[in-house]
């Protein structure tokens, strides 16, 4: 079984981890701390949000600057386009920035946003 962490450097834990909660999403407390925080998106997704000086423990070179570009495209599956639409709206109203406008292409459905710390996440709904 394979497993993905996805890891991001974030300005302020707790804002993130209230952020990413009030999606619906849970942190896992045995790898958290004060430094990080484990999100758990899936049985096998995880996504590690770390301060900006713990993150800067696990690379070589700068941090990216959300503001001027982007560093990575984060796509979560949804079960419907009701879920992509209401996890827009949970993200938006937590705090989270519009990204590109709402895509339907054949049978994908698809949202996007940016987190407090400039990471875009898409959602898309692969329907038959």
């Amino acid at each position: 079984m394979r497993m993905i962490f996805v890891n991001l450097p974030v300005k302020d834990v707790a804002r993130s981890t209230r952020f990413f909660a009030a999606l619906g999403f849970e942190a896992n407390p045995t790898f958290s701390d004060e430094s990080c925080t484990c999100v758990v998106i899936d049985e096998n997704i995880y996504v590690m949000l770390l301060a900006e000086a713990r993150f800067k423990d696990f690379i070589n070179d700068e941090i990216s600057d959300t503001a001027t570009g982007t560093e990575v495209l984060n796509c979560l599956s949804a079960d419907s386009r009701r879920e992509v639409d209401d996890l827009l709206a949970k993200a938006l109203a937590a705090g989270g920035s519009p990204w590109k406008p709402v895509m339907e292409e054949g049978p994908m459905y698809g949202a996007s946003f940016q987190d407090p710390d400039g990471h875009v996440w898409e959602l898309v709904h692969m329907g038959q």
